[in-house]
């Protein structure tokens, strides 16, 4: 702008504009600084993370730890959602299967995958074969489930096997959030003690919050001692460990094809209408 012109101006009239300069700068700086962090997932196209850690939990499940670009790098994945990560089989051909990360967006830097590997797992054995240094190709996020603080008064959560990892981001997102009041309760069903994912995890969540949090386990195969569940989950069981029906409530399961279904008969004998289910 031309100095001679300025000098022309009402001095009213320069501060005025200099108020409403000032003013914008502010409210950007603000926007910009409260704005989340963008995420790095892109729900249309595949992108690479990198394998910095491979912790073997047992004989076949183990915990990967990929890098994100920065150290304050966010995945970007709301609370329920997935991610598809692509990989290829024994022959060589591609495959595709969606995962549930156990971090959520406030584990700043990278994400972790809890994977059970089956011998007949066609992404098993990509992840069988992953050594660090490794990259790995996910898009997202993906998945129906959305989750608001206070949608629920509390959520009974069904889960077998693998089926743990949404309802572990699930329960972990609301028990660290102090302004969520919402109540979880899980039942968590496996074969053997060995079986259990997370057990670790869950325990420290459940002696962290116990009133807030509370699992009742159930093993097909239990150990000689043990005061959890024995079999398969029952409607007993989910009558005495769930909250009962009502329209602040709902129930999540995840976990194999034949478990679903003989929970969501369970769950339709108690009572519970489709709207207060949902299947990851």
């Amino acid at each position: 702008m031309d100095l001679e012109f300025l000098q022309t101006l009402d001095p009213q009239i320069l501060v005025g504009v200099a108020v409403a300069v000032l003013a914008i700068g502010i409210g950007a700086v603000f926007l910009f600084s409260s704005r989340k962090p963008k995420g790095c997932l892109d729900p249309e196209n595949f992108k690479q993370f990198k394998l910095v850690k491979r912790n073997q939990l047992s004989h076949n499940v183990a915990k990967f730890t990929f890098a994100l670009p920065t150290p304050t790098s966010v995945l970007g994945l709301p609370i329920g959602q997935h991610i598809s990560c692509k990989g290829k089989d024994s022959q060589g051909e591609e495959v595709i299967k969606p995962y549930t990360p156990c971090t959520l967006d406030s584990d700043v830097g990278r994400f972790e995958l809890v994977i059970k590997m089956y011998p007949q797992g066609r992404m098993s054995h990509h992840f069988r074969e992953m050594r660090v240094g490794d990259y790995l190709a996910v898009k997202g996020p993906k998945g129906r489930f959305r989750y608001q603080v206070g949608q629920v008064r509390a959520f009974g959560m069904l889960a077998g096997g693998s089926g743990i990892t949404p309802m572990f981001q699930v329960a972990r997102a609301i028990l660290e959030n102090p302004k969520d009041n919402t109540k979880v309760y899980l039942i968590y069903a496996n074969v053997t003690f060995e079986d259990i994912l997370l057990k670790e995890e869950l325990d420290t969540l459940t002696s962290k919050y116990s009133v807030q949090f509370k699992v009742y386990y159930v093993l097909n195969q239990p150990p000689e001692v043990w005061d959890g569940g024995v079999g398969f989950v029952s409607k007993e069981m989910i009558q005495e460990n769930c909250p009962a029906p009502a329209s602040d409530v709902q129930i999540l399961r995840c976990g194999p094809p034949p478990m679903n279904k003989a929970m969501a008969a369970h769950l339709e004998a108690l009572g519970y209408t489709p709207e207060m289910q949902f299947q990851f």
